[in-house]
């Protein structure tokens, strides 16, 4: 089997991991990078030939960095998963819990676990640049008050051991990645079944501009699975627009769209049509 390196955001064991194995089996390497940016021009340079990036979550909205990236780096989205969020409390071989003070985790996993603070008010939230980074952290120093808020992969890896196991808030907490990959190359995934294009563009700043342009898909019967605006740099208070069809870009409606959409846009960019994730 050919392996295919596939650049992350975060330390080896967090959920981006996961995302990674989900898009690309057991093929798929996972290469951590502590920035984003990082993560992208991997790709971009051929050290990697992928790249997986998450873009929204059910709780906490969209990562807007990511969106920003996804403008500025030409590498078109070749596929997407979900990844169901668990969130467990890990600490070190030998730490109990009756020996736990401090929690570090990334701020969000952090505030995805609040019902688990107020049931427990002794315990003191630390933020934490990772999730899968506060394991190894505190494994490493050997902290013996300490736990990390983590995956079951976080914990596997560092060799620490989960002490409560699903404590977020909510069940229903799922990230949205994307695949990334070069223009040109072959698709990692098969391209088959039902397909989501993914396009930015501008309009001018005018009274109903925003309404013509999405009206070139809502003529045509197509749905859009999303809609998000970014500042545009340089133009105080005007805006990208980001929006996935549910549809592919092969398909003569959708090509009439497009081409609808070109006439009225001041700049228009297809990010990647690729198969809709499960």
């Amino acid at each position: 089997m050919k392996q295919v390196l596939a650049s992350f955001q975060g330390e080896l064991g967090a959920f981006s991991q996961v995302a990674v194995k989900q898009l690309l089996g057991d093929a798929g390497r996972a290469v951590a990078c502590e920035r984003f940016e990082q993560a992208f021009r991997a790709l971009e340079e051929g050290r990697v030939q992928a790249a997986v990036i998450p873009v929204e979550n059910t709780l906490h909205g969209s990562v807007h960095e990511n969106y920003d990236h996804l403008l500025r780096f030409h590498l078109p989205i070749t596929g997407e998963t979900s990844v169901r969020i668990l969130h467990n409390l890990i600490a070190p071989q030998g730490v109990s819990w009756a020996k736990i003070r401090r929690v570090y985790s990334h701020p969000v996993a952090l505030n995805q676990c609040l019902d688990f603070f107020a049931a427990h008010p002794h315990l003191e939230r630390i933020p934490f640049y990772d999730t899968a980074g506060s394991v190894k952290m505190i494994v490493e120093q050997k902290l013996t008050d300490a736990a990390a808020i983590a995956s079951s992969v976080a914990a596997e890896i560092y060799g620490a051991r989960i002490l409560k196991r699903s404590i977020e808030d909510d069940r229903q907490n799922f990230t949205r990645f994307v695949l990334l990959q070069r223009p040109g190359t072959k698709p990692l995934l098969a391209q088959t079944g039902d397909r989501k294009t993914s396009l930015v563009f501008t309009t001018r700043n005018v009274p109903g501009a925003l309404f013509r342009s999405l009206s070139a898909f809502a003529l045509r019967d197509l749905s859009l699975a999303k809609i998000e605006s970014r500042p545009l740099r340089g133009k105080p208070w005007e805006y990208l627009f980001y929006v996935d069809v549910l549809e592919d870009i092969a398909a003569p409606r959708m090509k009439k769209a497009l081409g609808h959409l070109e006439e009225l846009a001041d700049f228009l960019k297809v990010l990647g049509c690729y198969p809709r994730g499960k």
